[in-house]
């Protein structure tokens, strides 16, 4: 692990935004390099002004997105078997595509949103959308939508704890666990205040 954190940074500190980017990419596509360490190592050179925060969260989702894409390209062309028989070669052991199987199936194309807020999860869950073959633009845009509010929450907590950035590696699930409960209230403060307004537009007419 340490040699991985050299590795990052190390990255992140020479390429900047193409670190970025190729690292999300990665780990969307089953390698294990913790989004927490690539995001909250972006966060502090943007608290230290040698990166800026849009561009930031631009190349995290968009190198997400492409690693996503690849990892259902996997699912979709390999299906199940091939993933079982050949995925411990790229880190899909059985257990977690099973894991992300079942999210699947028991959420539909839904997890693919609320998976990317999830440890473990949200690196799989592409798989068992291609097994699915489910609509391609409609996986792409969850996959981005889910993505966003991940990426933004980690690079600013990146920005806020300044020095303290690592802490994110030490307390990541916890991370997020409480993004993934944040989301949950906005939607559901969302949809009342949206169902109310309808409500009301029914007594005018």
């Amino acid at each position: 692990m340490d040699s991985l954190f050299l590795f990052v940074t190390h990255s992140i500190d020479t390429w900047g935004y193409w670190a970025i980017f190729a690292g999300m990419a990665l780990e969307s596509a089953n390698i294990p390099i913790p989004s927490e360490l690539i995001f909250g190592f972006a966060g502090y050179l943007v608290y230290l002004g040698r990166l800026s925060f849009e561009p930031a969260v631009f190349y995290g989702v968009a190198g997400g997105l492409l690693g996503s894409i690849a990892s259902y390209a996997f699912g979709y062309y390999g299906g199940r078997p091939f993933i079982l028989k050949y995925g411990k070669y790229f880190f899909a052991t059985p257990s977690n595509v099973d894991l992300a199987q079942r999210w699947f199936d028991r959420y539909g194309l839904t997890a693919v949103f609320f998976a990317r807020l999830l440890p473990v999860i949200r690196t799989f869950i592409s798989l068992p959308a291609g097994f699915a073959k489910v609509n391609f633009g409609k996986f792409a845009a969850y996959t981005v939508l889910g993505s966003l509010p991940w990426t933004i929450a980690l690079i600013y907590l990146g920005v806020a704890l300044g020095e303290n950035w690592y802490l994110l590696t030490t307390y990541g699930h916890q991370v997020s666990l409480g993004v993934l409960l944040l989301l949950i209230i906005a939607l559901l403060v969302w949809r009342k205040r949206t169902s109310g307004k309808k409500t009301n537009n029914n007594k005018d007419m």
